[in-house]
């Protein structure tokens, strides 16, 4: 006949060790650049691994004992795992470190130039991040701010979402610089907008000789709403000989007036337009 004895567990301990396997306590928050405390269980000597985006912590550790990670240790933020190697067991667990408050802001602002009156043309993207470079996820406020001198200014007060706030709109109705500026707390971003005349509108010519030449003029250039058109804006003056076709010249406008120089052909016809916009038809030496 067997004798059997009864199992009183089933771990057998030796006198002075603890029964219980090592283990983590991760805190429930954790966010970039603050220290962090993670807690042990078990006796005996251990290694503790933090590894995550651009980390990677290696530490020998005393089981039971809390261990304290410092703050320049962890600023960045994303998905983190923490695992501990000893001797009575391995333990692994995963630990989201969360990115610090919004300092920062990247801002795009397209385009650089554009035209008055033009609905949903200028856009600005702005990129929040916290003063470690990481993307604030969490929604935060952001503020747009496109004023003119002439014209104003138009504040829109949106939220980003996973980093990001975006923003359409429309140009003024007066040219000028403008100034759009993006405020996310107490940090601001400007960038330059420059809104410029729309087409010309009434464009007029008006011809006079000077020796052998006729020079054509344009009256004071201004789109509808009485804005100069900026220098540089081509004009096209065209000459129509009779019997011998027709010649054209470009010339840039220049303190808001367009001028050529042109053949002095009796009976010629000279026209100017800008563009798509056609301006008044002059005749020279047979009326107007």
């Amino acid at each position: 006949m067997k004798l059997r004895l009864p199992i009183l567990g089933i771990l057998t301990c030796l006198a002075g060790t603890s029964c219980f396997a090592a283990d983590l306590r991760l805190p429930g928050k954790a966010v970039a650049g603050q220290p962090l405390t993670i807690q042990t269980s078990g006796s005996g000597d251990a290694t503790l691994y933090v590894a995550g985006p651009g980390t990677a912590i290696k530490r020998d550790i005393k089981l039971g004992e809390p261990v304290e990670i410092k703050a320049d240790e962890l600023r960045n933020s994303g998905y983190f795992t923490v695992a501990l190697k000893a001797s009575d067991g391995n333990s692994s667990k995963e630990l989201y470190v969360a990115p610090a408050a919004a300092e920062k802001i990247n801002f795009l602002a397209r385009p650089s130039r554009v035209r008055i009156g033009e609905p949903k043309v200028i856009a600005g993207t702005a990129f929040v991040f916290d003063q470690y470079d990481n993307l604030v996820v969490q929604p935060t406020p952001v503020t747009f701010d496109l004023s003119v001198p002439s014209a104003g200014s138009k504040v829109d007060r949106l939220t980003s979402k996973d980093g990001v706030a975006y923003l359409q709109t429309g140009s003024s109705s007066k040219a000028g610089t403008g100034q759009f500026v993006v405020t996310v707390g107490n940090t601001s971003v400007r960038r330059v907008v420059e809104e410029t005349a729309s087409e010309p509108c009434n464009l007029r010519l008006k011809v006079h000789k000077e020796k052998d030449s006729l020079i054509a003029e344009t009256d004071p250039v201004r789109d509808c709403s009485g804005n100069p058109l900026p220098d540089g804006t081509v004009v096209t003056f065209t000459s129509s000989e009779p019997g011998k076709g027709r010649s054209t010249v470009d010339a840039p406008i220049r303190k808001g007036i367009a001028r050529a120089v042109l053949p002095a052909v009796p009976g010629e016809t000279v026209s100017v337009a800008s563009g798509v916009v056609l301006g008044n038809e002059v005749r020279w030496g047979g009326g107007l």
